[in-house]
């Protein structure tokens, strides 16, 4: 394994924020430092702290580089050197399942919860977002199930920034005969993808109820174009993504179709709605899951 270490900054809740905001925007960022912002406690929600990782011992420049996401408030940094395990890997045992609408979750460490009308899904720790054990995820899955509820029928879908797979794997267990496609911008999802689908019976190929998998840099890959337009398009990535990807997924569907987006804090829905609206979507439905929103947002079926 790697030298790893963890810078932390703790501040109020409006502060960490602004500054994962801030992170956003800032196109020269260094990608080997991966940020994440979390309350401290239950009990104390307004204390939050803004965690740092990198795989090699921090330098001056990384903690400037840090310190300037809080526009002059300067929080103090803590360095700390982690011990010698896959961190990715290690906080994801023993995590509880989780019930999520239709859904259930868990890792190999617990048994399925194999109730009638309820879908197990087995999802290990690996090096990919997306156990459902994330509140943006859970969401997703929820807002799939009303989706559902509410009589959609999906016949082409894609889950852009799929991670683990989870989500196009929700998708076609309530819509079994959908044209399915996955990517990711990370490519080591290839292989957890695949070895996902593998474990939950989820054929993988290019016919209808099977699914698609690629790398890709959002809507970027001749393969998605082709094999659109979509009539459900999933993206639980991040707001700044999802604020700049809106008019390609507006592009990408058909009219009528159906965007479901989360990865965003409450905060940034208005943001993301602003440009979900100039690219022609329209709210259908949300949903907040602790600091986090999930929208359902449909596109236009014309501009006249």
């Amino acid at each position: 394994m790697s030298e790893a270490w963890k810078l932390t900054a703790l501040a109020p809740r409006g502060l960490i924020e602004a500054a994962l905001l801030a992170h956003e925007d800032a196109h020269d960022w260094d990608p080997e430092i991966v940020l994440s912002g979390s309350e401290v406690a239950e009990d104390k929600p307004e204390q939050w702290q803004l965690e740092a990782w990198l795989p090699r011992k921090p330098t001056r420049a990384d903690a400037a580089a840090i310190r300037r996401l809080f526009d002059g408030a300067s929080p103090l940094l803590f360095h700390e050197q982690l011990p010698d395990i896959d961190w990715l890997t290690h906080s994801q045992q023993g995590l509880e399942p989780i019930r999520a609408g239709r859904f259930h979750v868990h890792t190999p460490e617990h048994t399925p919860l194999a109730e009638l009308g309820v879908r197990d899904f087995e999802i290990p720790a690996s090096q990919a977002f997306g156990t459902g054990q994330h509140a943006t995820t859970a969401g997703c899955l929820e807002m799939l199930g009303e989706m559902k509820r509410r009589g959609l029928v999906v016949r082409n879908c894609a889950d852009i920034g799929t991670g683990t797979g989870l989500l196009a794997f929700a998708a076609l267990h309530l819509w079994p005969r959908a044209l399915a496609t996955a990517s990711d911008i990370d490519d080591v999802c290839i292989n957890v993808v695949q070895d996902n689908a593998r474990a939950n019976g989820i054929r993988l190929g290019a016919k209808p109820g099977e699914l698609t998998m690629m790398v890709a840099d959002g809507m970027d890959h001749p393969l998605l174009e082709a094999r659109g337009p979509y009539d459900l398009i999933l993206a639980n990535i991040l707001a700044g993504p999802l604020i700049d990807l809106a008019p390609h997924f507006a592009k990408a569907l058909v009219p009528g179709g159906n965007l479901l987006l989360a990865g965003l804090l409450e905060s940034q829905e208005a943001q993301v709605r602003r440009a979900a609206f100039a690219a022609g979507l329209r709210i259908a439905a949300r949903l907040v899951m602790g600091d986090w929103s999930i929208l359902w947002l449909r596109k236009r079926t014309s501009y006249a």
